[in-house]
């Protein structure tokens, strides 16, 4: 197997419902020595293609359609007329950062990209967006959480929580179903394993990420009904 996984961070401000956000951002590249697979372009698009040298990009893969998602998309796929994928339900937030364009691809859950000699299953992981995917590379025992699963836990935005239930619902099915081995890859952050995180998930529950461990306990859903704390523009 000659495929490998490389990072790329980048940092820069984010305007959410007006407020500005400093963060940093983890851009992966996932390929071999011929191609690769970008995902999470951020801003960087001239970093990004630096370390991608002379490797062919067959496609850009954003885990949400936030602007440090997709920031820069456009230009990384450019250079070889690489396609675009973004999940169906965040059409909306691409066009908040890209008015003029629509991705080329709309992912699904459990579709899947090839590249070198691997492959990546599309997890549909909504809660901080209704199209938050996250990235499975099972032969690298990888997966790329986007926003969805920080090392500190359930990745927020502007420092809420928009559905908390639907995210955590997201955790507990496709994420902490992994192999505990398997490599967690956020889109912010240091990586680390699923095995380092699941032991955290009946806290989360109870109601520790908001304070509320002696309210009643947070209740995971699986029909995107979560409540939201921020307008995202939300596509039904």
């Amino acid at each position: 197997m000659t495929a490998r996984i490389e990072r790329v961070v980048t940092s820069g401000l984010v305007d959410i419902e007006g407020d500005e956000h400093k963060v940093e951002n983890n851009t992966w590249i996932l390929g071999d020595d011929d191609e690769v697979i970008v995902i999470d372009p951020a801003r960087d698009a001239e970093k990004i293609l630096e370390k991608v040298g002379d490797r062919e990009v067959l496609a850009v893969i954003c885990t949400h359609g936030l602007p440090d998602h997709v920031g820069a998309a456009i230009e990384v796929a450019a250079r070889d007329e690489a396609v675009i994928a973004v999940h169906a339900k965040d059409r909306r937030l691409w066009r908040q950062t890209w008015e003029e364009t629509w991705p080329d691809i709309e992912m699904e859950d459990e579709g899947l990209f090839s590249v070198a000699d691997v492959e990546l299953e599309v997890l549909a992981t909504p809660g901080v967006t209704a199209g938050g995917v996250s990235l499975y590379c099972e032969e690298l025992a990888a997966v790329f959480t986007g926003k969805t699963l920080l090392m500190d836990g359930p990745g927020k935005l502007g420092g809420e929580y928009p559905a908390l239930a639907d995210q955590l619902t997201s955790i507990g099915e496709r994420l902490f179903t992994l192999p505990h081995e398997t490599r967690v890859l956020p889109a912010h952050g240091e990586e680390g394993r699923i095995g380092d995180l699941e032991p955290e998930f009946d806290r989360w529950l109870s109601g520790s990420l908001t304070g509320a461990e002696e309210a009643e306990p947070i209740s995971p859903l699986v029909d995107g009904t979560g409540a939201s704390g921020i307008t995202l523009n939300r596509d039904e």
